[in-house]
Formats: structure tokens, C-alpha cells, sequence
């Protein structure tokens, strides 16, 4: 990646590095509590540039436009929930049985996602999917894409070791992930803030998750009616 620049094309110093920096996430920070209050339309960019404490200039010396701005947001918050979630770098696969990896990985997957900070995002980019068809494939691409990328992985390490009877691993990985986020994502998607699970309501669901997926992956099972071997 290229050093940043000095509008004369000069490299910058280490302190006007630091400080612009500082500046982009004061105004990130600032336009995601505005874009998530009044959506794409009626945010304001001089709301966004009063909450981060600078001129609507600077605002658009980093950003350019209020579209541009808008895209930086939606992928800052998509990709600071893969992050959260150790997705941005493929971790080691330990010794874990797989129902302690499957119960480890559904508890931290509900807890990231389902919060009334990233239930708007979706909900806002879903309502401005028409005019920003990019963004759908952002959250996607930050969101389930990676969840099922690191589960693929797992499940594979798991089917060499012998705790996994299946064929194709990303498709294993899609079933479990759209039976663990399907349903509470959707209440939550629908029926607002009060439909999202607590810590306990949480562990019940990646329990019985982790169960069917169990019964019909496992090698205690086999695919017909889950009788054991």
C-alpha cells in the first residue's frame, strides 16, 4: 500500500499520518450514528461533520461525496464484525471435539451479529439496496461469506480427523450457518430490537443448532433418519 500523500504528491509525516487517521474514524464513527438514526436520504452531512467536530470541508476532503461516505460505513461496521469474529485471518484448528468447536463458534456468531447496531445496518442497506447494489454484496461478503469460509475450513480439518461424515465441506458450512442465524436474524430483521435473543435464549438455540447438525454430519449418525452406526 502506498504511503499517503501531501495534495503536492509529498509523502506525509508519521504525525500527519496519525492525525488524519484520527480524523477518518472521528468521521466514521460520527456518520455511522447519523446514517443509522435518519438513513442514506436524510442523514446530513452537516450532522455528520457537527458530531465528529470538524468542518463539512474536511468531511469531504476525506470522503469525497455523501455516497462514498455512506459505502465506507457499511463496509467499516461489516468488516469490524468479521474482525470481531476472527474472520480476517484463518486461525489455527486445535483439538477441540467438533461439538466444542460447533458450540464455541455458534455463541460467538450469535453474540456479534445479532445486536441492534448491525440489525439496522442490514435493515438500512436492504432499504437502499436499488441505489447501492455494491453494498448488498459488502455486507454478504463481510458477513455470511466469511462465516461460512471459516466453518468450510473447520469442517474439513474435522472430516480428516474423523468426527465429520460429509462430501463437500462449504455446503456442510452453509447449512449449519443459515440454521444457526436464520431464524433469530430474521425476527430481529422483522419484528425490531425486542425480538433480539438474550445470553440464554442464545445458548438454547446454538445448543439445538449444533444438535441437528450433529445428527445429520456426525459419525455417530448416519444421513437416513439419524439412526446410529
Amino acid at each position: 500500500m502506498l504511503d499517503p500523500q501531501t495534495s503536492e504528491g509529498e509523502p506525509m509525516s508519521n504525525g500527519a499520518v496519525t492525525r488524519r487517521r484520527r480524523s477518518r474514524a472521528a468521521i466514521l464513527a460520527a456518520a455511522e450514528r447519523v446514517f443509522l438514526k435518519h438513513g442514506f436520504l436524510s442523514a446530513s452531512m452537516d450532522e455528520v461533520a457537527e458530531q465528529a467536530g470538524m468542518s463539512k470541508q474536511t468531511v469531504y476532503a476525506h470522503f469525497g461525496s455523501k455516497e462514498a461516505l455512506f459505502r465506507a460505513v457499511v463496509v467499516a461496521m461489516t468488516g469490524g464484525a468479521a474482525e470481531a469474529l476472527g474472520e480476517e485471518a484463518e486461525e489455527p484448528l486445535d483439538d477441540r471435539p467438533v461439538a466444542a468447536f460447533l458450540m464455541d463458534a455458534a455463541l460467538d456468531q450469535l453474540a456479534v451479529v445479532l445486536t441492534p447496531r448491525l440489525m439496522q445496518l442490514r435493515r438500512m442497506v436492504i432499504g437502499e439496496v436499488d441505489r447501492f447494489p455494491d453494498l448488498g454484496r459488502a455486507l454478504f461478503e463481510n458477513g455470511p461469506a466469511k462465516s461460512i469460509a471459516r466453518l468450510s475450513r473447520a469442517f474439513a480439518h474435522y472430516r480428516e480427523n474423523g468426527q465429520l461424515r460429509l462430501t463437500d465441506p462449504t455446503e456442510a458450512a452453509t447449512y449449519f450457518n443459515w440454521l444457526l442465524m436464520g431464524a433469530p436474524t430474521s425476527a430481529a430483521m422483522l419484528l425490531g430490537d425486542a425480538a433480539l435473543p438474550g445470553r440464554e435464549a442464545r445458548h438454547r438455540h446454538a445448543e439445538e443448532s449444533v444438535r441437528i447438525f450433529l445428527c445429520a454430519y456426525g459419525m455417530q449418525h448416519v444421513g437416513n433418519g439419524g439412526r446410529k452406526e
